[in-house]
């Protein structure tokens, strides 16, 4: 199972940069083509389940990068981004706005000065105009509808109006979705736009190697002065890390210690991407593979089987289930078993991150 996440920006913020830095790629900043890449989302508790277990197979979550190359300004605009690139960044989980705060005379910034909060505003206004396009056809489509359409069909297509109406509304006040206040059912009637003001959003602000000791101080300061709901501000040097991602990981830690940087670039953006998105992960040992699953918190254990595949979700009988804690002061599964700590489970039962889980089920 994949975490698939979009990246954007203003031309000349280092988006491709970041990129490579996330996936070890060495994708051009000129190509015109998205890059795509994947990376193992990093899971301590794995490898040391794995020294304990000893399964044949270790499978890590995995996090999808899309980076797709062009400006985000005019994404609503035929000069903009393709009908097919919009549709790839649509369905992403998250977005990443990649914001430049690097000084390089070579490279002039394209609104003639640096501005973080400022280059993050435009882009969260090109968000909204993308999403004001979106709105505007689906209620030109629902007016022709209306005409021909029967009782039922008719209340359905007037509510969806009354919705997105209200939604246009917000947007043209620079309101982006996911600030607003929508029930439970209207959130869900509206997944299915793939609205990007309604994906949760982690801004990267770009930074160059000179303001690394500021880098903690700065990035408290933006956060403080940009506070939005499911959204968050880091920093990051994106050419020290994609150098420092060339490099193998031992080489790279040494390098990052003399430097003074406390996590590589690629963990401090997953790990803000699992909190913004509400993730959890839970274990499956089966068929001798371990594997990391990532879910919502507060999923239910048979919507947590359902993630693994449906016939396990609709042939559910229980859940046995340990907390890595406990199974790691046991030492092994059947320590656990004789201790008592290998819990049977319903189906409502709310899985905890670090659960490692054994679906049984029938179908």
């Amino acid at each position: 199972m994949s975490v698939d996440i979009g990246i954007i920006g203003l031309a000349q913020s280092g988006k491709t940069t970041i990129f490579n830095a996330l996936t070890r790629g060495k994708a051009s900043a000129e190509s015109m083509a998205p890059n795509i890449g994947v990376a193992k989302v990093p899971e301590p508790r794995l490898n040391i389940l794995a020294d304990m277990l000893h399964p044949k197979k270790v499978v890590f979550t995995e996090a999808r990068y899309i980076d797709i190359g062009a400006s985000v300004k005019g994404l609503s605009k035929a000069q903009g981004i393709s009908g097919q690139l919009l549709n790839q960044l649509s369905q992403v989980d998250a977005l990443i706005n990649v914001v430049r705060a690097f000084v390089d005379e070579r490279v002039p910034h394209v609104d003639g000065s640096l501005d973080v909060l400022r280059d993050v505003a435009n882009t969260s206004l090109e968000l909204a105009f993308s999403d004001l396009a979106i709105v505007d056809r689906r209620l030109e489509r629902i007016n022709a509808s209306l005409k021909g359409a029967g009782q039922a069909e008719r209340q359905g297509l007037l509510r969806e109006q009354e919705l997105l109406t209200r939604i246009r509304a917000n947007l043209e006040k620079e309101v982006p979705i996911l600030e607003q206040e929508l029930t439970p059912d209207e959130a869900r009637s509206l997944a299915n736009y793939q609205f990007l003001s309604a994906k949760p959003l982690l801004i990267a602000v770009n930074i160059g190697e000179d303001q690394l000791p500021e880098a903690a101080s700065l990035e408290a300061d933006l956060n403080s002065r940009y506070q939005r709901a499911r959204c968050r501000l880091i920093t990051l040097c994106g050419e020290l890390e994609m150098e420092l991602a060339q490099l193998d990981d031992s080489d790279a830690e040494v390098f990052r210690s003399e430097m003074g940087i406390k996590k590589s670039g690629h963990d401090h953006i997953l790990r803000a991407s699992y909190e913004l998105l509400g993730l959890i992960t839970f274990f499956t040992t089966a068929s001798d593979e371990l594997k990391a699953w990532p879910i919502q918190g507060g999923t239910s254990a048979v919507k947590a089987a359902g993630k693994i595949h449906s016939d396990m979700e609709r042939g559910f009988i229980r859940a046995e289930v340990i907390s890595y804690g406990d199974l790691l002061k046991c030492g092994s599964l059947a320590e656990a078993r004789k201790k008592g700590l290998l819990r049977l489970e319903g189906k409502n039962y709310v899985v905890q991150d670090g659960d490692v889980i054994t679906f049984l089920f029938n179908v």
